[in-house]
């Protein structure tokens, strides 16, 4: 079954994981904490993203296309 979730969010949420992971390993990284912050904001302000449920679905997507790839 196809999912309900725009490409484009999931490529979001991928390179918010990402950044997420790249600050982890170096920390005090300005231009990762920017990047964190812009994907978050684009994230958080969408439409489709409004419900738990929702967001739950993006990060498992997300999580999944990884992977596999």
């Amino acid at each position: 079954m196809r999912h309900t979730i725009p490409d484009d969010l999931i490529r979001t949420q991928q390179e918010w994981i990402r950044t997420y992971q790249l600050l982890a390993d170096q920390p005090g990284r300005t231009a990762l904490r920017r990047r964190l912050i812009r994907l978050s904001a684009t994230l958080n302000s969408h439409p489709r993203l409004r419900s738990p449920a929702a967001r739950m679905e993006l990060h498992r997507l997300a999580r999944t296309e990884m992977r596999a790839s």
